[in-house]
């Protein structure tokens, strides 16, 4: 499937393996055909004058504004040589600003940044309405870089190269047409890209299927194939490693979100990296890591789930590995990250989803062991995370530490001489002191004990009347840790709401076990853990099934479809949020193949046990439904905005009433292009929510 931006505005193509004649509503996966477009339009009208149009969704809308735009926010930096660089979006760059300065400066209350990159000028000047997506510079000068922008957006990216120094586009210098498109550099003439070559060329999952070697001055037509993988794999890459004496090449095979192979590249051969296609591999100077999601047996040892193993690279691909185990989980923990600085391997690791960090460095010549320290904690129920560093030049480590009632601060430290720092401190947006953070655990329906986090008020009473939004993602290994978010503290807590996360299983709070435990087959598993935190929190007293809304995104809209149609009585609103939601389509539109691992595939046998979490199918005329809002976005070329438009038009086409849809243009999978767009969003799930809850 061809992924280019306009081809990606094409109506899905129904293919003939799957029945989907008795769907009415076919013509909404027309993402901007004028019918759908009018229905949109039509939708959006509605919802707006309901919940936008009043003095109250203003005052939320402004107050969550007011914290995406302030000044006062950590400008998070990313370090490349001697300069601090950091993407930035305020009121007055709603678009954003790409900016450097230096860590003298930076540790000013006020520094003085140096303009690289204005997106809004840009958009002027070429009068578009570009969005910024990331970018690549070629070390260890970082001169020269590779610009990701999207028209709308979305994971569809044009990519221009651009010259520091002289802050603009290189004349002639590599550009790409907008796709979904992966480039890297190899040196300042050649770059790996796998990008939309023509038919055929994309993968099913609508990611590069064809990696090539592009060379300057030559037509991208002329570029050398480096791999060429399967229409049903995932996505292809290359990179090159240009750490002086251990340059390398790889190529990376995705099968699928947890399967892949990876290969180095020595002149036109490619040598397996040979671990289980389900582990991750990661070379770093000499040494080899390994995280393993499966036990693996290797030299006469069995290493289990969820482990970080290390050798030596060299060694590894000679066929003599000799592993040791730098972490090995238990019940309660498992291994968020880990990062390298220039000597040693810092691990993020979560007990009971609450984080610590330890410092582990190689064993020096004629040492057998690596050493291993504990870096001072977090607070309680907070998280520190490795945001960055530099691991080619020094051992600077930058510390991003919050929780749900401690606003973020910034630490940065050397180790080995240089203790940890606050350098930036976000400042309070809500009055923290009014509530406290408690962690629960209750039993699911098979008697998995599932962890959740409550931010609540000082004084409330378990009288069963507390209005209390639950939110949930339970996907994809992804883990919900706590968090500082000035937008909660303002239009929920401060309001006198409850907020509440849980941490279900398809997450990976628990590593990967805990996330298996609920893949395909097993998916409901997931669903009745939420449902086990819900059913819990009216236990406890804190609220009742009509003050409980629920809320959630992507994978996490799958979650509150299931919410919606599995456990309708346990919730008074749900908002669902650029959700997944017609399971048995979902292959076919958007980037819908590339979950399969996830949740199965539904042109096979596996239909069997996906219709029984596929929202769409499992509405039935006659059951009340909790009032719900579907919000989406034109531009998201991840999920797309079709299963969001065809559950809410299925529900009002039943008669169900209180069914409310908003689909803004802009913003991709994110749901918003600037910080106004993300604003209106976040207010109108809020408000709805607030609204429906009282």
């Amino acid at each position: 499937m061809s992924n280019s931006h306009a081809q990606n505005d094409k109506p899905a193509k129904t293919p003939t393996d799957t029945k989907v004649t008795d769907d009415p509503y076919l013509w909404l996966e027309d993402i901007r055909g004028t019918r759908s477009m009018d229905w949109v339009k039509k939708e959006n009208a509605v919802t707006t004058k309901q919940f936008v149009d009043n003095a109250e969704f203003t005052k939320t809308r402004d107050s969550i504004l007011e914290v995406l735009d302030s000044d006062a926010r950590i400008p998070d930096v990313g370090r490349m040589g001697d300069y601090l660089y950091n993407f930035w979006r305020d009121k007055a760059h709603p678009r954003g600003i790409w900016r450097r300065t230096t860590l003298a400066e930076y540790r000013k209350a006020e520094p003085k940044w140096d303009v690289v990159l204005d997106i809004d000028a840009l958009n002027k000047a070429e009068d578009k309405r570009w969005v910024f997506k990331g970018v690549q510079c070629l070390k260890p000068n970082y001169a020269r870089c590779l610009i990701s922008l999207s028209p709308d957006g979305g994971d569809a990216v044009t990519v221009r190269e651009f010259d520091i120094p002289s802050k603009s586009f290189v004349k002639d210098g590599f550009e790409l047409p907008v796709a979904k498109t992966e480039a890297s550099w190899i040196d300042e003439n050649t770059i790996y890209v796998g990008t939309d070559f023509g038919p055929g060329t994309m993968t099913e999952s609508s990611y590069p299927r064809i990696v090539k070697e592009w060379k300057r001055g030559t037509p991208l037509t002329a570029a050398a194939t480096v791999y060429a993988g399967k229409p049903t794999d995932l996505a292809i890459g290359a990179s090159h490693d240009r750490t002086p004496g251990y340059e390398r090449d790889f190529v990376s095979v995705a099968k699928d979100f947890f399967h892949s192979e990876l290969y180095q590249r020595i002149g036109d051969k490619l040598i397996r990296v040979d671990v289980p296609t389900d582990a991750s591999a990661d070379a770093h100077r000499e040494w080899l890591l390994v995280q393993t999601r499966s036990p693996w047996t290797i030299g006469g040892n069995t290493y289990p789930s969820g482990a970080l193993l290390a050798t030596k690279f060299d060694d590894f691909m000679a066929g003599k590995p000799h592993f040791t185990v730098l972490f090995k989980p238990d019940a309660h923990t498992s291994l968020a990250s880990g990062t390298w600085t220039r000597h040693h391997l810092i691990l993020d690791v979560l007990d009971d989803v609450k984080s610590r960090l330890e410092v582990l460095t190689p064993p020096e010549k004629g040492a057998a062991d690596w050493k291993r320290e504990t870096m001072a904690g977090a607070p309680a129920m907070s998280t520190v995370s490795v945001v960055d560093t530099d691991p080619d030049n020094s051992d600077e480590y930058w510390l991003g530490v919050a929780g749900f009632l401690t606003p973020a601060s910034l630490q940065r430290g050397v180790l080995g001489s240089v203790p940890a720092e606050t350098i930036k401190q976000e400042p309070a947006f809500f009055d923290a002191s009014k509530f406290e953070v408690s962690q629960h655990f209750v039993n699911s329906k098979d008697g998995t004990r599932v962890p959740y986090f409550e931010i609540a008020p000082k004084d409330m009473k378990l009288d069963g009347s507390n209005r209390t939004l639950l939110y949930g993602y339970g996907g994809f290994e992804v883990s919900l840790q706590p968090f500082y978010s000035g937008s909660v503290g303002r239009a929920w807590l401060d309001r006198g709401g409850v907020y509440v996360v849980a941490n279900i299983r398809g997450g990976g709070e628990y590593g990967p076990q805990w996330h298996q435990a609920a893949l395909k087959a097993n998916r409901p598993r997931a669903y009745e853990d939420f449902a086990a935190v819900a059913e819990d929190l009216v236990k406890r007293g804190v609220t009742s099934a009509k003050h409980l809304g629920a809320e959630g995104g992507s994978n996490g809209g799958l979650l509150m479809g299931n919410m919606l149609t599995m456990y309708p009585q346990l919730f008074g609103a749900i908002a669902c949020e650029v959700p997944l939601l017609d399971m048995k389509r979902y292959t076919h539109l958007s980037a819908g193949a590339s979950w399969m691992a996830e949740y199965g595939n539904p042109d096979t046998a596996d239909w069997n046990f996906i219709k029984t979490f596929s929202p769409y199918q499992n509405l039935h005329k006659g059951t009340h439904y909790p009032p719900v809002l579907f919000y989406t976005t034109t531009s998201d070329d991840r999920v797309g905005p079709v299963q969001a438009r065809k559950m809410a038009a299925k529900m009002q086409a039943m008669g169900i009433p209180n069914v409310w849809f908003y689909e803004n243009l802009e913003g991709g999978h994110g749901a918003g292009a600037d910080n106004k767009q993300a604003a209106l969003m976040h207010a109108l799930a809020y408000d709805f929510l607030w609204d429906q809850l009282k």
